[in-house]
């Protein structure tokens, strides 16, 4: 609280200089008076309710092309990911627990395998509604929603990198 005071002060203080508030240094400024500013609301017909109009839309069609569905802004990449890491975390955790085994000695004991056929499964498991055109949120539920697996997904891919650079840093497990 004081250093944000101190650093107010210290900004401030040039601008509260009296030369500065004098008249002569404030440019006069046009006036544009020729410009009006109408505003209209739209009008609600009597068999649609505000309350429908709140709710969100359907989910869009996506193309169903492989080229559009695996691109960069495709919405396969980020979700293919994002459940892989979801997986690989609560494994990865899971293992560790039940083992006591770090995520390096996981991969290097058969991990690998498991790691790539899960891979495999989740990632043409996930393909197959993209190819087929239906969009992310088609079927969505109020706890589930595309936005929240994404962020889920997101947040499980930085619990993994920060469980190995830990078990990395630490030379060991975790637990």
């Amino acid at each position: 609280m004081a250093t944000s005071v101190g650093m107010l002060s210290v900004i401030s203080a040039p601008l509260c200089r009296k030369e500065l508030a004098t008249p002569k240094y404030v440019p006069p400024l046009p006036r544009n008076v020729h410009m009006q500013v109408k505003c209209m609301s739209k009008e609600v017909e009597n068999n649609d309710s505000p309350v429908s109009q709140l709710t969100s839309p359907p989910a869009k069609k996506i193309s169903p092309r492989f080229i559009d569905v695996m691109g960069f802004a495709g919405p396969a990449p980020e979700r293919i990911n994002g459940r892989l890491a979801m997986v690989g975390f609560v494994t990865a955790m899971a293992v560790e627990i039940s083992k006591g085994q770090d995520i390096f000695t996981q991969i290097s004991n058969g991990g690998f395998q498991w790691f790539l056929w899960t891979s495999i499964l989740l990632s043409i498991a996930s393909l197959i509604p993209f190819l087929k055109g239906i969009g992310p949120g088609a079927a969505e539920d109020k706890a589930m929603t595309p936005d929240a697996e994404l962020w889920n997904g997101r947040f499980a891919m930085l619990g993994l990198v920060a469980l190995a650079i830990t078990e990395y840093i630490k030379g060991g497990s975790l637990v």
